[in-house]
């Protein structure tokens, strides 16, 4: 490193003045949000082409380039923070989560091993310890920080295939998928595209997936469920992605453990449900299933990427995403690096012990029931304006429908062109509807009461051909 860059970047350290300018960047940025567009206006979409330049040959100046993404980058950005997004299952931010998370950034630390973060290392154990006493899981559960469910079902299935192979006498990590035995995948069709991501990256083949059929609210049907073996997977649903409906986890895990198979638990923000007092009973028979996947950055709130695996059968994990190397210094305080395909992890458990011990039991399930009160005020509300409601509104999701399809579609796009919130298309029962995921803390009565009016006024611009 020569001697000029060298000391720009002690300065630069020194001065704080490219962390003031962000500083302050960000708190315009958070008071704006509550009133500005949801997504970005045609203005600062095309203001983002600023970006575009050769790579620059000499070093740059860190105040500008602060002040340059805070001019061009944060008016392109959806505002998921403030109340009115509700596309994908986006949550908002815990102040105390969103605290931590810059303060952990100043640390920079590195948390596959306790040598290399004792701190991360405390308060994975500490958070695997509050998980396991929300979900009321069984004691032996333990917990893996993620970026998200699609990695945390990635690892749940990896043990699930670790486990029933040795069950089978196949030593899966080195004699691999030629030649080995048979292990079969149950799951509904109704299952979340990242579920068969996770199915296809461990070898097992969606055509061989012996899919189920689910009833009309997306719950998987347990009675064509078929015959359970010790060589079955079978992949449960706490929260359908387009109704919030649950899987009967009771019936069905009961029946799994019975036949020695492994049940999984694809809760992405459906199992948060299990934290409030009202809504618990969707969840009930969660604590028979072998593994559980979920997020923190939905319905918990925590800043991006927050995901977490969790799994009764410690070996079966360990054993699935263990590392080894000459420079690997194993202690006997937690190991984090065990539970994760990854070494190198940002410390993003501390964002998501923060969010716990800032809400505390009380806390999180006002938070988690509040979400649940706007959906059921979106669904009734928008009845009430002449619009469908095409699902039984149990938890945060609510699916609603024009009078044709046409209508829908073009209802979308001007709800989305207002600026007033953000929601999202998709297809249910062979039609297009428009779904809206209320996750965030900051979504209000007067907030949905916002939105509802903004669909009105999209279907007359539809309907009027405005």
């Amino acid at each position: 490193m020569s001697e000029d860059i060298h000391q720009r970047m002690r300065q630069d350290m020194s001065s704080r003045v490219a962390f003031d300018d962000a500083r302050d960047a960000a708190y315009a940025y958070a008071d704006a949000a509550p009133e500005r567009n949801v997504f970005p206006t045609p203005e600062a979409l095309a203001a983002l082409a600023g970006f575009d330049e050769s790579l620059p040959a000499r070093p740059g100046d860190a105040i500008q380039i602060v002040r340059q993404l805070a001019e061009l980058g944060s008016p392109a950005t959806v505002s998921q923070i403030a109340g009115r997004y509700f596309g994908l299952v986006n949550g908002g931010v815990i102040p105390a989560s969103l605290a931590v998370r810059w303060l952990t950034d100043f640390w920079d630390q590195n948390t596959p091993l306790y040598l290399s973060s004792p701190v991360a290392s405390k308060l994975e154990e500490v958070t695997e310890g509050w998980l396991r006493q929300l979900f009321e899981l069984p004691e032996s559960s333990v917990a893996g920080f993620v970026s998200g469910s699609s990695l945390s079902i990635f690892c749940g299935l990896a043990a699930a295939r670790q486990r029933n192979f040795a069950r089978l006498g196949w030593d899966v990590n080195r004699r691999g998928l030629i030649d080995a035995p048979r292990l079969r995948i149950v799951a509904s069709r109704q299952a979340h595209g990242t579920v068969s991501k996770a199915i296809a990256l461990l070898g097992f083949g969606l055509d061989n997936v012996e899919w189920v059929e689910a009833d009309q609210q997306g719950r998987i049907d347990s009675d064509a469920v078929p015959e359970l073996d010790a060589s079955c997977i079978l992949l449960l649903q706490a929260g359908n992605v387009n109704t919030g409906a649950f899987d009967d986890f009771e019936a069905l895990g009961r029946r799994a453990n019975a036949a020695g198979a492994w049940v999984h638990v694809d809760g992405a923000f459906g199992l948060w449900a299990a934290a409030a007092r009202d809504l618990k009973h969707l969840t009930r028979g969660i604590e028979l299933a072998d593994s559980w996947s979920f997020d923190g950055h939905k319905t918990l709130n925590t800043p991006y990427d927050c995901g977490v695996i969790m799994c009764r059968d410690r070996d079966a994990l360990v054993n699935a995403l263990h590392a080894a190397g000459a420079y690997i210094t194993y202690s006997d305080k937690r190991d984090g690096m065990l539970y994760t395909p990854e070494m190198s992890r940002r410390a993003r458990v501390i964002e998501l012990w923060a969010a716990l011990k800032y809400l505390g039991r009380s806390g999180l399930d006002e938070m988690v029931y509040g979400m649940h009160l706007r959906a059921r005020q979106f669904a009734r509300e928008l009845e009430q304006q002449g619009f469908e409601i095409l699902n039984d509104v149990v938890f945060n999701q609510v699916l609603v429908a024009c009078d044709n399809d046409k209508l829908t579609v073009n209802t979308i796009e001007r709800i989305q062109q207002s600026g007033e919130c953000w929601v999202g298309g998709t297809t249910w029962q062979g039609r297009h509807v428009i779904r809206i995921s209320v996750c965030s803390w900051a979504t209000t009565e007067a907030d949905v009461g916002r939105c509802v009016e903004a669909f009105v006024d999209a279907r007359k611009k539809a309907t009027e051909g405005a």
